[in-house]
């Protein structure tokens, strides 16, 4: 999986914006993000932007027909699959993906596609609920990170991270909540739009303050 990102602006004075965030021109920076769903595989995703319409139907407008995206609804998936260029099935066809969400895209067709994410930047604070076990979320805000150190998440000891790596997971526990420090080494890394599983050993809250400077 592979992700662009563009922030584009509707005035002329510009400022700079933290971590892997593009420069923006205004105060509401919106724009857009690319993501490469590969032929053949699966892509776990998370809408990065906030839009008047967040559905399936049209987060995918453009995707091939054959294309599945699953939903993590109460402990379980939900799928929606696309017949044809306005109908898709399932129960997981009136789905609503709102930034911090997580989801799995599969791509069935011979070639890669290209999902493409348009909506303003998130500012404010953005609150998600984690439950004590398995949490399939990502980061509402196009910003790419450390999970704890950069995205703010409110990782505790015995906490994991598993990233899915189109043929497999990662996984990474906190083993020295203190210092931050990870077994196998090395704390995770978030891309834009990327969404990951959250196993929480207690049940608490994402909360993070996020402004464009």
């Amino acid at each position: 999986m592979k992700a662009k990102v563009l922030v584009v602006t509707a005035m002329l004075c510009v400022a700079s914006v933290a971590s892997a965030l593009a420069q923006v021109y205004s105060v509401n920076a919106v724009g857009y993000v690319n993501v490469v769903v590969p032929a053949g595989k699966f892509a776990l995703l998370n809408n990065p932007l906030t839009n008047t319409a967040n559905d399936v139907k049209t987060l995918f407008a453009d995707a091939p027909n054959g294309t599945k995206v699953f939903v993590f609804q109460d402990g379980a998936f939900v799928e929606a699959r696309k017949i044809n260029a306005t109908t898709w099935s399932g129960a997981g066809a009136t789905a609503t993906l709102m930034p911090g969400q997580g989801f799995f895209v599969q791509n069935n067709g011979a070639a890669d596609f290209t999902v493409t994410f348009v909506g303003e930047v998130f500012q404010g604070t953005f609150n998600i609920p984690l439950a004590a076990g398995f949490n399939l979320i990502g980061s509402p805000v196009p910003q790419e990170g450390k999970v704890k150190t950069d995205l703010s998440l409110p990782a505790k000891k015995d906490d994991r991270v598993h990233k899915w790596l189109g043929d497999a997971y990662e996984s990474k526990r906190l083993v020295v909540e203190a210092s931050n420090v990870w077994s196998p080494a090395g704390e995770p890394v978030v891309k834009v739009a990327e969404g990951f599983w959250y196993e929480a050993v207690a049940a608490g809250s994402w909360t993070r303050e996020f402004h464009v400077q």
